[in-house]
């Protein structure tokens, strides 16, 4: 068998170990908090959607980085303060928000996954969100 061969098979041995890793560990997260910032000096608006995980991340950590106060559903988030939302059942949960494209947020809270498929693809999901969410920054001049 040639160095090549033997290198794809090691590398795909080694992406399986992984796929089947995310697919039964345990979920854990140093924080169970989701952050969600006010402030109508980032170019990007407040997200429409926040999901949530129960066991996971499910506390909803409202900061307002603003100078002035926002509301958030029946919440009221003043300047430099912040809010923690804890959520114990699944489900969607619409808010009004002021800084919100459509003026709702809508909270979705999933059940905490469970070993197998479920774990694994909310794995994915998550690792796309964190590189959705990652800040862009161009070269310094």
């Amino acid at each position: 068998m040639s160095l090549v061969r033997r290198l794809q098979w090691t590398l795909a041995g080694l992406l399986c170990a992984a796929l089947l890793w995310a697919a039964v560990a345990p979920l854990h997260y140093a924080s169970r908090e989701q952050l969600l910032e006010f402030t109508r000096a980032a170019a990007v608006p407040v997200r429409p959607e926040v999901r949530l995980t129960l066991g996971v991340r499910d506390v909803l950590l409202l900061r307002n980085r603003d100078r002035a106060p926002h509301v958030f559903g029946q919440v009221l988030v003043l300047p430099g303060r912040v809010v923690r939302l804890p959520f114990e059942q699944a489900g969607d949960f619409p808010f009004a928000c002021d800084l919100a494209p459509a003026s709702t947020v809508v909270v979705r809270v999933q059940p905490q996954p469970d070993p197998g498929w479920g774990r694994l693809r909310w794995r994915l999901l998550a690792l796309v969100e964190a590189v959705r969410d990652l800040p862009l920054q161009g070269p310094d001049e």
